[in-house]
């Protein structure tokens, strides 16, 4: 593979450029050589990316109409080279306009001293987060959110001034593109503690400006079965999440399995188990509107799971979320409750099984993960007993949910057209029930050949 680096350097030694951003602060934090570089130069930035892009072998396009950047990436898209123009006449100008110190450091692409006019080096070993003027919100308000999506991927704290800057700045967050604002909150719930992310979005404001559906969950009290309100529960489902990606052990032998399943891309850029990572932060999105007390006290949420679909796919159109990810969220909301009440049902039969895995579809693997963080997260009136319950019922279940992602259900004895035939029926939309009553018998082992799926079949159409 070509080494994106040693190209640039061939490339560009005689024109000045630096080394900058999160190259050079990754590899100040000891992290894996970076394969996203980003390049400042000063001169022409399309006839140096072109020449990186010559040396690497690799095509460059234009980025950023509005920043004047260019982008060069491997053919097999493992590495990109980003290159930019200098803001400002020098380097140490230009390290003035970026958002953070850990950011606006540089070096030069040949070799020399680290530049670090805004003490980043420093901010790095303290572990905050801190801006490098307060005019950093007000040229872009995304920085914002960047904030809370770097205390998440670094584990940082953010500066106190610098909190006090995000906040008065949060609410012009409604101006900027939704399309950046949800590539931030990717990386921001895709982060080693998007806990400690979303709770510096709540605390500069930009919760309720980005999310206000999310900040709505504050304070929304639950039934005697929940320790937290709705908000908190929310938080601490995703923490689960994290804590099942670290030690899969509730997962039981279906671990390595579900993992893999997890790892698949599915849309956006995002992994399933990214994915996931949505689905719990919007799973209990409807509850305040469905919150409801009977004579006698209880709390319930009739139907959030349902209205919570509808609304998931809200808050991701607005997001400009691909369509594939909102149906996917939206099933995850939809059927998160669904393990769970078959808990009462135990022990489960065959068909039981099968209604489970039409139902989610091709999110029960996803859905039966996501059931476990929200059962783990639940530790009110008789905790212990529900959460040992369910993760039985979730082993039980999480084999048959990846034998069906893996095989899909059984293949049909008779085809509808042929079962129309033998019962003299035209076919139509009763046909789809009887069908499904077929798979199910066949799925429950109850039939296995033709001429028993069409016996049944007559019997059930009488």
């Amino acid at each position: 593979m070509t080494d994106p680096l040693a190209a640039a350097r061939e490339a560009l030694a005689a024109q000045p450029a630096w080394l900058v951003g999160g190259t050079l602060r990754d590899r100040l934090l000891g992290r894996p050589a970076a394969t996203d570089i980003d390049l400042a130069v000063a001169g022409g930035v399309e006839a140096a990316a072109r020449a990186v892009g010559r040396a690497a072998g690799a095509p460059a396009f234009p980025l950023s109409e509005a920043f004047g950047a260019w982008r060069v990436v491997d053919r097999e898209q493992t590495w990109t080279v980003d290159v930019s123009p200098l803001m400002g006449e020098t380097i140490e100008a230009d390290l003035g306009e970026r958002d953070f110190t850990f950011n606006a450091m540089a070096e030069p692409l040949g070799g020399g001293d680290l530049i670090d006019p805004h003490d980043g080096r420093a901010d790095l070993g303290a572990r905050r987060v801190r801006m490098v003027t307060p005019r950093a919100f007000s040229s872009d308000p995304l920085r914002v959110v960047r904030v809370a999506r770097f205390a998440g991927e670094l584990g940082f704290d953010a500066e106190r001034e610098t909190l006090a800057a995000a906040r008065e700045h949060a609410p012009e967050l409604a101006g900027v593109a939704m399309e950046r604002v949800f590539a931030e909150l990717q990386r921001l719930l895709a982060a080693p503690a998007p806990g400690r992310g979303l709770s510096v979005l709540e605390q500069t404001g930009a919760t309720a400006a980005v999310l206000p559906e999310l900040a709505a969950l504050r304070g929304v009290e639950q039934n005697r079965y929940h320790h937290l309100d709705v908000y908190h529960h929310t938080l601490e489902v995703l923490a689960q999440l994290v804590a099942l990606d670290a030690d899969p052990a509730p997962l039981g032998e279906h671990a390595a399995a579900v993992a893999a399943v997890l790892a698949e891309p599915l849309a956006d850029g995002l992994t399933r188990g990214e994915a996931l990572r949505f689905g719990a932060l919007l799973h209990d999105i409807a509850k305040p509107e469905t919150r409801a007390v009977t004579p006698d006290g209880h709390v319930t949420f009739f139907h959030h799971n349902d209205r919570g679909a509808e609304r998931s796919e809200e808050i991701l159109v607005r997001l400009r979320a691909s369509g594939r990810l909102r149906a996917h969220v939206a099933a995850l909301a939809r059927h998160h409750l669904r393990l769970g009440f078959l808990v009462r049902e135990r022990p489960l039969g065959p068909r039981a099984v099968h209604a489970y895995l039409r139902a989610c579809g091709d999110v029960a693997v996803d859905v039966t993960v996501l059931s476990i963080a929200d059962r783990l997260a639940t530790r009110g009136r008789r905790a212990d007993e529900a959460i040992t319950a369910h993760l039985e019922l979730a082993a039980e279940l999480l084999g048959p949910a990846l034998r069906w992602r893996a095989e899909g259900p059984p293949a049909p004895l008779i085809r509808g057209d042929e079962l129309a035939h033998e019962l003299g029926i035209v076919p139509g939309p009763s046909l789809g029930p009887l069908l499904e009553t077929l798979e199910a018998a066949q799925y429950a082992g109850e039939i296995a050949t033709r001429d028993e799926a069409i016996a049944l079949a007559r019997g059930r159409s009488l």
